[in-house]
Order: C-alpha cells, then structure tokens, then sequence
C-alpha cells in the first residue's frame, strides 16, 4: 500500500521535473514526456483509490 503511495508520489515529481525541463529548454519533447507521465499517473491514482472504496465497502 505504502510503496503505490511512494510510486504515485515520484511518477508526479518526475512529471514536474519534465515540465520544468520544458521551460528552461524549450523543446517540446519535455512537455510531451510531462503529459504523458502525467496521464498515466492520474489514471492508476483514480485505479488506486477507487479499489480503497470498494474495499471499505466490500
């Protein structure tokens, strides 16, 4: 449980850490890695927490 918390915690810093490689740099790559990290980070945390409610609930 802690290590998913810990996953999702350093797939969002990676995530900032592109999209400010974006902004000093300027290449596009950098916000496309950003987004895309993003995206599936934002999915597996809504993954997550949604198998935390049918657990309470089961």
């Amino acid at each position: 449980m802690i290590f998913f918390r810990w996953l999702i915690l350093l797939l969002l810093l990676s995530a900032i850490g592109a999209f400010v490689l974006f902004m000093i740099t300027g290449q596009p790559r950098f916000k496309r890695y950003g987004l895309l990290t993003l995206k599936w980070v934002l999915l597996s945390a809504f993954g997550f927490f949604a198998v935390l409610i049918v657990q309470q609930w089961a």
